[in-house]
């Protein structure tokens, strides 16, 4: 438990939002209620971190402490009245953004795993017969460039049935394998408005544009590049034995990939042309697969007794779209929820000004920047991002995109940092562990170093010295 210590200490220092605090002389901050409120936080937060002891799901615990959090301030405010239901709505709609924006993506994710995509690129690097160290650099590669479209979790999990089938005879190839795959995951999605949902949230407040993002490309590479080449000497350079498996595509898998390749467009286009949220044009890319759906359900083959059909098992295979809403991460969403109404109830009764204060104004943005992702290594970087961007505080485009950066692969420093390093732990079990993570943290840290090096040096034009 020792290692969770940071995270008490950092939840006092990072956690709140001046939005609706700073709209009313009455501060809960040094009330019994505003510490009730800090209290009930960290308690749900200590629940979350012991999830895999307790087998509650995280939901659960922010779910209620929201809840509670929120009675505590109704029943103090000495304000407006009116102010607390306002704040419950500005916090509501946040969430519903996310959440509509989230629900689509993971609904495409679904569907394009059921049609076999995933499967497929398995299988190709499983028989093309590269050595050890090559296929520890292809997916490394391949994390790198699918998570700004997928997000690391998916991405680690599709990556580590590679590791496993191939490795099963080199344990040590798995874990550098998986060290490497968590790394890549975290730095892809750090350059991508879909890649994170730190990102996701950045951008869809408007403070970074779609395309300002890809400015961190360099850096996010240098983050993977650093550690990978440092693990890949430790490689072998044999070759493991090749298989003859083949897993074919269902029907429609590649209609499957463009529509959502399409949908990304629309959420761009309907965020940067038409200025309306980006939820809109993922919506609008939901109702399109829902059709698509809709055709393959009406024009499937039915299975029949012929062995030949058997072959064609694409063409016998329905598609059933509100399925793949059923089977969204809704541990996950609801996750969010719980989070954004927490923070936004610790910002209410202003303990964020506070943070702000403390972080930004006596520290400054770079310092504040760069510990805030070092603590992400131990906070879920998901409250951490909701809080800073409720603080709200001033700074330029370059930080922040600093922040963006930090965040997300601040969580690679350790193995429990990360959405994608938890999922790979339980993947691969025995195989990549806490201390085998652990043993290579120098090198992820160098990485880390460097890649906010890289962005202060390729990226100066962005700082304009607001908020640093």
């Amino acid at each position: 438990m020792s290692k969770y210590l940071p995270l008490l200490l950092g939840g006092l220092l990072t956690l709140s939002s001046p939005s609706f605090a700073a709209e009313t002389s009455t501060s809960l901050s040094h009330h019994p209620a505003g510490i009730t409120v800090l209290l009930l936080f960290i308690a749900a937060y200590v629940c979350v971190i012991l999830e895999e002891v307790t087998h509650i799901k995280k939901s659960l615990p922010v779910m209620l402490a929201a809840g509670l959090i929120w009675i505590v301030i109704a029943l103090s405010w000495t304000g407006e009245a009116h102010l607390v239901e306002e704040a419950v709505k500005h916090y509501l709609l946040e969430y519903a953004e996310l959440l509509l924006f989230l629900l689509v993506a993971m609904t495409y994710v679904n569907a394009i795993t059921e049609r076999g995509i995933f499967d497929a690129l398995r299988v190709w690097l499983i028989g093309k017969g590269f050595n050890y160290r090559a296929l520890f650099w292809l997916t490394g590669f391949c994390a790198f460039f699918l998570s700004p479209v997928l997000d690391n979790l998916t991405t680690a999990l599709v990556l580590c049935a590679v590791l496993l089938a191939v490795g099963k005879d080199n344990p040590k190839f798995i874990s550098l394998g998986a060290i490497n795959i968590v790394v890549a995951a975290n730095a892809g999605g750090a350059f991508s408005p879909f890649g994170d949902i730190t990102t996701l949230m950045v951008w869809q407040k408007g403070l970074v544009e779609f395309w300002t993002f890809f400015a961190l490309f360099l850096p996010s590479l240098v983050n993977f590049i650093v550690p990978a080449f440092c693990m890949s000497l430790a490689i072998s350079t044999e070759t493991p034995p090749t298989t003859k498996e083949q897993s074919p595509l269902k029907r429609g898998a590649w209609v499957v990939l463009g529509l959502f390749i399409c949908t990304i467009v629309l959420a761009v286009s309907f965020h940067s042309f038409l200025h309306l949220p980006p939820f809109l044009g993922m919506a609008t890319g939901l109702a399109l697969l829902k059709f698509y759906g809709y055709y393959l359900t009406k024009t499937h083959h039915k299975q029949i007794n012929d062995k030949a059909a058997y072959g064609q098992i694409g063409d016998i295979s329905a598609f059933d779209s509100f399925k793949f809403v059923a089977q969204a991460e809704w541990d996950t969403l609801l996750f969010f929820f719980g989070v954004i109404m927490c923070v936004g109830g610790l910002g209410f009764v202003g303990y964020l000004e506070l943070a702000s204060n403390l972080l930004y104004t006596d520290l400054g943005a770079s310092t504040a920047n760069i510990l805030i992702g070092m603590l992400s290594a131990v906070v879920d970087n998901i409250p951490i991002m909701v809080a800073v961007l409720q603080m709200n505080p001033s700074m330029d485009t370059g930080q922040w995109l600093l922040i963006t950066l930090t965040a997300g692969v601040g969580g690679s420093l350790l193995s429990v940092g990360s959405a994608a390093g938890v999922a790979m732990m339980g993947q691969a079990k025995g195989y990549y562990t806490f201390f085998s993570h652990l043993r290579w943290t120098w090198a992820i840290a160098l990485g880390y170093a460097l890649s906010i090096a890289c962005h202060f040096w390729l990226n100066a034009v962005l700082f304009t010295g607001i908020g640093n």
